[in-house]
């Protein structure tokens, strides 16, 4: 299920047509972007099904309360609280290539470093709202953004 929200900016509800948020004419007022709630994403190793097809594409949609607290009435969680993030994560993760039924035993079945993505992934998703990071390039001092969402090994 795919959801669009946009939010009006309060300062532009009752402006003038042709009158900027700050009172100027003439001025084109930015439309707000919509509310992004799924994100792409690329695995750097991928999951291997039970047939031996390497899935490393998917989408993970952004977090609900619910998702936070279920997963802690979860006997596996109370058991072993480093359980927590494998249920989380396949609470938010709607698909990875052509495996729509993701559960924890596809999570369970994934390499470190994929479940070690999703994780650093779900946080900057949920937390800073979009995959983008700040860097700075050793050799040149250089700042840019690059995004996380995916590519192999060593992309961006």
């Amino acid at each position: 299920m795919r959801r669009s929200v946009q939010f009006r900016n309060p300062e532009q509800d009752g402006a003038e047509a042709g009158t900027a948020a700050d009172g100027r004419r003439g001025g084109s007022a930015r439309q707000p972007e919509p509310l992004r709630t799924e994100f792409s994403f690329e695995l750097p190793r991928g999951y291997v099904d039970e047939s031996g097809a390497v899935h490393r594409t998917g989408v993970m949609r952004l977090a609900t309360a619910r998702d936070e607290l279920v997963p802690l009435r979860d006997d596996r969680v109370r058991e072993n609280s480093a359980y927590l993030s494998v249920v989380l994560i396949s609470r938010v993760v709607t698909r990875i290539g052509t495996v729509e039924d993701i559960h924890p035993g596809v999570i369970e079945d994934l390499f470190a470093s994929d479940l070690a993505f999703l994780q650093d992934f779900y946080r900057r998703i949920n937390a800073e709202g979009h995959t983008r990071a700040a860097v700075t390039c050793p050799s040149c001092d250089e700042e840019f953004a690059v995004n996380l969402a995916g590519g192999r090994l060593g992309e961006s």
